[in-house]
């Protein structure tokens, strides 16, 4: 099956399709030419649905696309739906977890939780699936792979972060993984 997967980020297009399997043939937003897409809604499933809206709107094609924010218990949900833009706008990863870890300083609840939300829009219908994955921030970055706040976020029952994490760990425990588990499910039973 062919489908987009609304994102410019090829770390996460590379994720997806290694959970999502050989059996389904994604392409990314680079790959069809489409335009960066604003997020602009307040939600995480808002931000989903309007990245799967603009690709099935324009391009006509069956897509998904995700939202992902990291939301703190000490910090009050924040940095959310924001989270990719936390430091500013155009700001790095580094820039995004140097922020986290400098707000976090001397704080001692360090719960947080990864969500995801997934929207797909398959034959003009539309569906949602979201993933989590309840841990804590880290006083300090460990780990090298993956991406984003990934230094700093050690899953509730896990002794490394998913920087630490080899890519097929993570991608078996992870709140996207968790998510795109979800959505292949719906794709293999509706291709049935």
């Amino acid at each position: 099956m062919d489908i987009i997967f609304a994102t410019h980020n090829l770390n996460k297009a590379e994720e997806v399709s290694a959970i999502l399997g050989s059996q389904y043939h994604i392409k990314n937003l680079r790959e069809i030419g489409c335009p960066e897409i604003p997020e602009t809604a307040d939600t995480l499933q808002g931000n989903a649905l309007q990245k799967a809206q603009y690709v099935f709107d324009h391009y006509n094609v069956n897509c998904f696309a995700d939202d992902t924010g990291l939301e703190v218990e000490a910090l009050d949900g924040r940095p959310g739906v924001y989270s990719a833009r936390y430091a500013g706008e155009g700001c790095s990863y580094q820039d995004n977890v140097m922020k986290m870890l400098d707000e976090m300083r001397g704080v001692t609840n360090r719960k947080a939780c990864f969500k995801t939300v997934v929207a797909l829009i398959l034959d003009g219908k539309k569906y949602f699936f979201e993933g989590r994955v309840d841990g804590e921030i880290m006083t300090e970055q460990h780990g090298t792979d993956g991406f984003g706040y990934d230094p700093i976020f050690k899953p509730l029952g896990f002794r490394q972060t998913y920087a630490e994490m080899s890519a097929l760990s993570k991608n078996t425990i992870s709140h996207r993984a968790r998510a795109m588990q979800q959505l292949k499910m719906f794709l293999e039973e509706y291709t049935k």
